[in-house]
C-alpha cells in the first residue's frame, strides 16, 4: 500500500518521462508489456506516464487498458480511436497529451525491449534531439524485412540522413521535437527524416529485438508501396512546401517558353508566306506547351495561397479518454 503511495506522490507534478505505446489488437501483450517497461523505468526513480493509443482494436485491448487505468489512475492514461485511424494519427494523439521533458515510443507487440529505455533516455538527454532505434538483428519474415532494408537505403541516399531503420518503433524524443511533429499516413515511417530535416539533431542506437509473442504482424505489402509515395511527399515537401511557385513556376515557365518559341517560329513563317500553318502538327504542339505551362504557373500560385493559408486540423476522433 505504501509503494502505491509513493508512486502516486512521484507522479503528482509534470512527469520527467512519457512512454507512447500506439496499438491495434494486442490484448495479450499488455499485461505484460506494462510490467516490463515498470520493472525498467521504476528504478530510474524518474517520474513518468504510460500514455497508450488503442487504434480501433476490436479484440478485447481496451478492456486490459481499462483494469490498468483503474488500478494505476496516476500512471496509465488511455485514449481510444472510435476506429482504426493508423499509426501516425495513433502518435499524434499520443504526442498531444503526452508531459514528459522526454518521450519514449514503442510498440505495443512486445518485440521491442523495455530494457532499451535507459540508454534511450541517456542519449536523448545528452546528445541527440531524436534517438532512433536500429533493430540490426530482426527477427521477422524476409517477406518484412527484405523491402524494408531497400526503402532504408533508398531513402538514405535520396535524403543525406544516414539511418538504417527508419521504421524502427522504439525511439526517445524531445518533447518540444514530437509537439513540433505533423505526420499523417504513413509518416510515420519518415519521422527521423522529418526531425532531421527541420534541423535537429538526430541519431540511432542498435536495440534488441524480439520475435513475436502474440498475434500477427499488422504489415503489408501495400504499406510499402504507400511509403514510397509518403517518401515523395517528403522530399518535396523539404524543398517546396513554403514556395511551391518556385517547383510549378520552373517548369511552367519552361513549357510556356518552349511553345512560344515554336510557335512564333511558325507564325513568322507563315506571316512571310514561307509556310502554311494549316498542314503543321508542330503548331499545335506548341500550343500544347503554351497551354501546360499555364497550368503549371497556376498550380504553383495556387499551392502559395494554400501554404500562406495552412489549417493544423486533428484527422482523428477519439472515442474514450482516460486520464
Amino acid at each position: 500500500m505504501a509503494k502505491n503511495k509513493k508512486v502516486k506522490i512521484a507522479l503528482s507534478q509534470k512527469p520527467y518521462l512519457s512512454i507512447v505505446i500506439p496499438l491495434l489488437n494486442e490484448e495479450e501483450s499488455l499485461s505484460e508489456l506494462f510490467t516490463n517497461i515498470n520493472e525498467v523505468v521504476r528504478p530510474l526513480k524518474k517520474s513518468y506516464e504510460i500514455i497508450f493509443i488503442d487504434d480501433g482494436s476490436t479484440d478485447k485491448s481496451f478492456e486490459v487498458l481499462s483494469t490498468l487505468h483503474k488500478k494505476y489512475p496516476e500512471l496509465v492514461k488511455v485514449i481510444r480511436f472510435r476506429k482504426n485511424y493508423g499509426k501516425s494519427s495513433a502518435l499524434s494523439a499520443g504526442f498531444k497529451l503526452a508531459e514528459g521533458k522526454f518521450i519514449i515510443t514503442m510498440d505495443a507487440d512486445l518485440q521491442d525491449d523495455p530494457q532499451e529505455i535507459p540508454a534511450l533516455l541517456e542519449m536523448v538527454s545528452t546528445s541527440y534531439d531524436l534517438v532512433s532505434g536500429w533493430k540490426k538483428k530482426r527477427h521477422d519474415s524476409t517477406i518484412y524485412t527484405f523491402p524494408s532494408r531497400i526503402a532504408n537505403a533508398i531513402t538514405s541516399a535520396l535524403t543525406g540522413l544516414r539511418i538504417h531503420d527508419l521504421n524502427c518503433g522504439l525511439k526517445a524524443y524531445r518533447n518540444e521535437v514530437a509537439k513540433e511533429l505533423k505526420i499523417y499516413g504513413d509518416l510515420y515511417r519518415y519521422i527521423p527524416i522529418l526531425v532531421h530535416q527541420a534541423g535537429y539533431r538526430v541519431g540511432e542506437k542498435v536495440v534488441l529485438h524480439h520475435p513475436r509473442k502474440y498475434g500477427h504482424s499488422k504489415y503489408s505489402v501495400g504499406k510499402f508501396y504507400r511509403g514510397f509515395l509518403d517518401l515523395l511527399t517528403i522530399l518535396f515537401t523539404a524543398k517546396y512546401i513554403r514556395r511551391p511557385l518556385h517547383l510549378f513556376g520552373i517548369w511552367g515557365l519552361l513549357s510556356f517558353c518552349t511553345g512560344a518559341a515554336i510557335d512564333g517560329y511558325l507564325s513568322i513563317g507563315w506571316f512571310l508566306g514561307h509556310t502554311s500553318l494549316s498542314n503543321r502538327p508542330l503548331f499545335m504542339v506548341g500550343f500544347l506547351f503554351l497551354i501546360i505551362g499555364v497550368q503549371f504557373i497556376s498550380l504553383g500560385l495556387l499551392g502559395e495561397m494554400i501554404s500562406r493559408n495552412e489549417r493544423n486540423e486533428e484527422t482523428y476522433a477519439i472515442r474514450e479518454s482516460l486520464k
